[in-house]
């Protein structure tokens, strides 16, 4: 498959370039979001693609969303047709890896649930004991289980910063006590449900993000995406073991081997070896595999 850096639609507008995504208005009540090949690491966009990133990052979020709409509705919007708004060479080049999804408007948090002690939540934990102000038991190693899962909510930092966690007083600020305790307890719910059909398939999903809005209504949507290699840790379970960073199926091996460069984590990132991103491809699909079977 060829690799897509970015999009290049000129026939409807762009609202929005991210790290991964870009997203185009479709009228007035829809936007088209495309899921590039780019891949961000420490929140720097690396200059080379992962063929075939987006078209699996795409497959695995809506296997998710249709899994999920017991618990919640999403944003997607399967019945609009692209031809009514784009050229044939233009849906050509977005086939496979976008969605047309409704415009909602989007909580101004990224809701996290952890279910291993990993990544910034390790670094916190090895600090004050605590993560997000949870205080967790003493003694923990590197990527242990918790003792059930935590909603460690996170501030949206724009394209080129980091993401900082808050706590869930903060998210009450932002959104109101009955929305954020909505928010918290679907995440856990969907972070529940997913992990136990992973770890079925062969995969722990120590951690990941989704993030939500709400449509004229208040009613709370599942939107960007969900579950993915992008926005998740997924390890092997077979090899998991506690004490060390388990080898995984997402960015984590990109992040491992970007740790042993001179490199100080600020944009341009570095150029990436072909073997590096060969490998990188084949975790993505294998996730794809395992998770969705196809």
């Amino acid at each position: 498959m060829q690799a897509l850096h970015e999009s290049s639609i000129t026939s409807v507008p762009l609202l929005h370039k991210g790290k991964v995504r870009d997203i185009y208005a479709l009228g007035d009540a829809h936007m088209l979001i495309v899921t590039s090949d780019r891949l961000s690491a420490f929140d720097v966009i690396l200059p080379q693609p992962i063929p075939g990133k987006g078209a699996v990052l795409t497959a695995v979020s809506n296997f998710w969303m249709a899994r999920f709409t017991h618990l919640l509705p999403n944003h997607l919007a399967p019945d609009v047709n692209l031809a009514d708004f784009l050229t044939p060479a233009e849906i050509a080049q977005v086939e496979g890896r976008s969605n047309v999804v409704r415009k909602l408007k989007a909580l101004p948090i990224e809701a996290v649930a952890r279910g291993y002690l990993i990544g910034s939540g390790w670094k916190d934990y090895q600090k004050t004991g605590a993560v997000c102000g949870i205080t967790l038991p003493s003694g923990l190693q590197m990527a242990d289980r918790l003792p059930k899962p935590i909603f460690t909510p996170a501030d949206k930092a724009p394209v080129g910063q980091h993401d900082e966690n808050i706590s869930y007083a903060e998210v009450e600020k932002r959104i109101g006590p009955a929305l954020a305790r909505q928010v918290r307890d679907t995440t856990l719910a969907l972070y529940t449900e997913a992990s136990d059909y992973a770890r079925q398939r062969g995969i722990i999903i120590a951690d990941t993000k989704f993030e939500f809005g709400v449509d004229e209504h208040g009613t709370l949507h599942l939107i960007d995406e969900a579950l993915t290699p992008d926005s998740s840790r997924f390890w092997p379970a077979d090899t998991y073991r506690p004490g060390i960073s388990p080898p995984s199926f997402d960015k984590q091996f990109v992040r491992d081997y970007l740790e042993t460069l001179d490199w100080d984590k600020k944009a341009p990132g570095p150029e990436l070896p072909a073997e590096i991103i060969e490998k990188s491809a084949a975790k993505y699909r294998e996730a794809q595999r395992l998770l969705t079977g196809s």
